[in-house]
């Protein structure tokens, strides 16, 4: 699940102090602050509800996954990276690793995905994040949530909207599973045919 974002704006007036109080304690440390691609300031909700209560935040081991399929550019991997990189350090998250892919949703065999297994069946994690459901998965993402939830593992979702880009990706994988298909339907009418054949040619024949 996302979490909420807060403007500066909103978080002075829920914790009662001035935008300078604010920014001061972001330099600080005191309230862990995420940057946007623009440059500006948003606070976690968790970080303004953790300072109203008076609670640490415990450690929680975290894993990034980022993926971008063969036809986008490689940069938004790096962008990926960066920005959940930030917003881990913002949350207090330690990372124990960063895995990567440059693959179709639909491939299950990716290598970064895989190690992500290893890491939530052996318990060595307790969140993944990610910027969008489909980076993790086009299609069951729902499964694979409730698959780590068994190993108490938990998917972070940062964006909670589908990202603007995304149907040209969702295009390329359609047209992939309707090849995919095509290919297979071929093969079966293709070995029906040569099953008939066969079998015409078997049949005796009248004198």
């Amino acid at each position: 699940m996302s979490e909420h974002l807060l403007r500066p704006k909103e978080v002075c007036r829920l914790l009662g102090v001035s935008y300078v109080t604010l920014r001061r304690w972001i330099k600080e440390g005191k309230i862990r602050a995420v940057r946007t691609l623009g440059g500006k300031y948003r606070i976690l909700e968790s970080e303004v509800e953790r300072l109203l209560s008076g609670v640490e935040v415990g450690e929680i081991r975290a894993i990034i996954y980022v993926r971008v399929s063969p036809s986008d550019q490689k940069k938004d991997l790096e962008r990926q990276i960066q920005y959940l990189t930030q917003y881990c350090s913002a949350k207090g998250y330690k990372v124990i690793d960063v895995l990567s892919d440059i693959a179709s949703g639909l491939k299950t065999d990716r290598r970064g995905l895989l190690k992500l297994f290893h890491y939530v069946v052996n318990k060595d994690a307790d969140e993944v994040v990610v910027t969008y459901k489909d980076r993790l998965t086009r299609f069951g993402f729902e499964y694979l949530e409730y698959f780590f939830k068994q190993y108490g593992v938990r998917i972070e979702v940062v964006y909670g909207e589908e990202r603007k880009d995304a149907y040209q990706e969702l295009v390329e994988d359609l047209l992939a599973i309707v090849t995919s298909f095509t290919g297979k339907l071929y093969g079966m009418r293709s070995h029906k045919k040569k099953e008939a054949r066969s079998g015409f040619q078997k049949a005796p024949r009248g004198g």
